[in-house]
């Protein structure tokens, strides 16, 4: 029998090729994005994609001091739109990376839209998911952002691949499909008037196996949830919904303790972890080998509602 492949050992030795010409892209967007646009923001959610970007913004305009150790500020903002729901190790995380690098976070949240009145509830428990846009669309005018740097990728969701790397908005906020702009050989039209927007992707053109191969060479931090731990879930409708506040078991449903890890980190509300042993960045890569469900598509409730609920959010304003 063979022995057991250890991608600890492997990933070192791997062709990054691929890899360097993606951060190489990157960096050049977001170059960009800081020479094209007066008041820039970079949405960081504590999620691994965000966390892959931030990563890549030092890169691009701070100094190497020493392995993943950066020195200096970035030209923009971090903006979070904090749904009141979002897991308490994500926060914490986002906190405490925040104070490490030293950077300006924005936070909008949720709560106070809702005191505003600009966001009903049908009920208390109710998905804050798709409110978010409300408070990310008063956020971005409460600052004057013109353009905001976001970790979204093409695989993700089929709606997502309609998107071009920079993502006019209108005054509304929205996004719409048919007055996206031509972005052949990397020549971008950044023109706006009064009141419009940008969304900038800058891995646009990442997979969910880039993303972990990335923050595997670059020993990027990222919230515990994404690796292996035991955690009480309610199996329902083929998903594993994880026992919180917000997701009580409902009548009938049985309570158990599962090893899991989150693919992805949004509202508790709707997002649920994967069964999975995975406990180090190299083990995700080789399990993500192997998927053959988008990460949207086995983890996010709100996303199987119908298949266009994702293209109805992004033509309200959503991320």
């Amino acid at each position: 029998m063979n022995a057991p492949v250890n991608l600890e050992q492997l990933l070192p030795l791997a062709d990054h090729r691929h890899l360097d010409h993606l951060e190489e892209e990157a960096i050049f967007i977001l170059r960009e994005v800081a020479a094209a646009f007066e008041r820039p923001a970079l949405l960081f959610s504590g999620g691994k994609d965000s966390c892959v970007v931030l990563r890549l913004a030092e890169k691009a305009f701070k100094q190497r001091v020493s392995g993943s150790e950066f020195k200096g500020k970035l030209p923009f903002p971090l903006v979070h739109v904090d749904t009141g729901h979002n897991f308490p190790e994500v926060i914490e995380f986002r906190d405490r990376r925040v104070k490490e690098m030293d950077e300006r976070l924005v936070v909008g949240h949720l709560e106070d839209s809702i005191r505003k009145g600009t966001i009903r509830l049908a009920h208390p428990l109710e998905s804050r998911n798709g409110h978010q846009t409300v408070t990310l669309l008063e956020t971005i005018e409460e600052h004057r952002f013109d353009v905001l740097i976001g970790g979204a990728r093409r695989d993700e969701e089929k709606a997502r691949a309609k998107e071009r790397i920079f993502s006019h908005r209108d005054s509304f906020g929205q996004w719409q499909p048919k007055e996206q702009r031509p972005e052949l050989w990397n020549l971008f039209n950044t023109r706006i008037r009064p009141g419009e927007h940008f969304r900038a992707f800058p891995i646009s053109n990442w997979t969910e196996l880039d993303v972990w191969l990335y923050i595997a060479r670059e020993n990027i931090p990222l919230p515990s949830l994404y690796f292996a731990h035991d955690r009480q879930v309610i199996r329902r409708k083929g998903l594993l919904v994880p026992l919180t506040e917000v997701t009580p078991p409902e009548a009938g449903e049985t309570v158990e303790t599962a090893q899991v890890r989150f693919r992805t980190v949004g509202d508790m509300t709707c997002t649920c972890p994967v069964e999975s042993p995975a406990a180090s960045a190299a083990d995700i890569v080789a399990e993500t080998l192997t998927v053959t469900v988008s990460e949207r598509g086995a983890t996010r409730m709100d996303d199987r509602t119908s298949d266009a609920s994702m293209e109805r959010r992004k033509k309200e304003g959503y991320f």
